[in-house]
């Protein structure tokens, strides 16, 4: 099972005073877009998303067929199959992909702990 991209995305009060927080660490604006609350920011492999008003709780984030900087990948696995496998390993989903659809789709999990993971396709 390839999960593709990892990144950790934070929900932010304020996206200005986060986005200079995290350059004074080292990040730059790799995408995103600020006046609609949103930036992904890089430091070397270390890829953070600031998401302000989007979501309450911060989110592990994998993108399948993305590397880490957002380019496509010639093999991986798609979400479709990656939900299918951990199905089948008991994990339940709090959000499904449409197991009939092809292309971009998405599904949230959450571990033991509570913490969301948004697996995230794209392509």
């Amino acid at each position: 099972m390839k999960l593709g991209a990892f990144s950790v995305s934070l929900s932010v009060k304020d996206i200005h005073i986060s986005k200079s927080f995290y350059e004074k660490l080292g990040f730059e604006v790799f995408g995103g877009e600020i006046t609609q609350n949103w930036l992904i920011m890089k430091n070397e492999n270390c890829v953070i998303g600031l998401f302000q008003g989007m979501f309450e709780k911060n989110i592990l984030t994998f993108n399948p067929g993305w590397d880490q900087n957002a380019q496509n990948l010639d093999s991986f696995t798609d979400i479709r199959e990656i939900q299918k496998e951990l199905k089948e390993k008991g994990i339940k989903f709090l959000t499904e992909a449409d197991e009939t659809s092809e292309g971009p789709a998405y599904f949230i999990i959450e571990d033991p702990d509570g913490n969301q993971i948004l697996v995230d396709q794209h392509r």
